[in-house]
């Protein structure tokens, strides 16, 4: 009796762990001083006052359009972190998540996942298709949420109210906190920011996208963490245009920005 009991209990856990495991990972000098930025960018912008280039911590974002990537390279040439596409929707998966996961960690790049989200599916669907693609790793930083509209898309083109959209997004980012006990990272860009009032948004820090302007000229001042400033970016490494983005602080502020969200 006693056994058949702790066998029922061992394949309840087992059926809990949503098919990945843990993954207690290192990645090489991970809170070193990043090195100077050697982009270059194939559509530059005049920013103003306050460019690209006035933030020291420089990072990308990528995906299977980023097939092959030399991440030793644009690790020696500036980049400083990495979000990796993994999930769409869900049932949706980046063909490439895995080898861009891997490959940054070998270079010692830090490195967190992102999911695009589907305005016509439940959000704890995608954050239960989310957290079966991506590790709990303990060397990955924050999950991320990435919120827009959607007016291409060949079967989902629904605009929600406001109202719905912030507790989707509420539901999504309190999934992921409690399964990877980290505070989630939500991107967006300026027309869905302020068409949802997104800055309601609690739990979560925020990625914001400005290709032309800073976002303090253009978010009203409110707080972020990352920038994507560049949808046109050159990375040495990289062949093609990536997503360049700029961490809000200075590198000291980045050490202790990383070393609270990356262990």
């Amino acid at each position: 009796m006693r056994y058949t009991l702790a066998l029922l209990l061992l394949i309840t856990l087992a059926a809990c762990g949503g098919g990945r495991r843990e993954i207690h990972e290192s990645t090489s000098s991970p809170t070193a001083a990043p090195s100077r930025a050697n982009f270059g960018d194939a559509n530059p912008q005049d920013f103003g006052r306050v460019s690209p280039q006035s933030h020291r911590v420089h990072g990308i974002d990528v995906s299977k359009f980023q097939p092959s990537i030399d991440w030793p390279t644009a690790r020696a040439n500036g980049v400083s972190f990495a979000f990796i596409k993994a999930t769409e929707g869900g049932d949706q998966s980046d063909p490439l998540f895995d080898q861009h996961w891997s490959g940054a960690a070998r270079a010692g790049i830090p490195r967190g996942a992102y999911h695009f989200y589907y305005h016509c599916r439940p959000a704890i669907e995608q954050a239960r298709w989310f957290i079966a693609h991506v590790p709990r790793s303990t060397a990955a930083l924050p999950p991320v949420l990435d919120m827009e509209w959607t007016p291409t898309s060949p079967t989902c083109r629904v605009r929600n109210s406001p109202e719905h959209i912030r507790a989707e997004a509420q539901i999504f980012i309190s999934a992921l906190r409690s399964h990877y006990g980290k505070r989630p990272i939500l991107y967006t860009a300026i027309d869905f920011f302020e068409d949802n009032q997104m800055w309601q948004v609690q739990g979560a820090d925020f990625w914001l996208r400005s290709v032309k302007a800073h976002p303090q000229d253009l978010y009203a001042g409110h707080s972020w963490t990352f920038w994507q400033y560049s949808g046109t970016g050159q990375v040495p490494g990289i062949p093609g245009k990536t997503d360049l983005n700029a961490f809000a602080g200075s590198t000291r502020d980045w050490d202790a920005w990383l070393a609270a969200n990356h262990s």
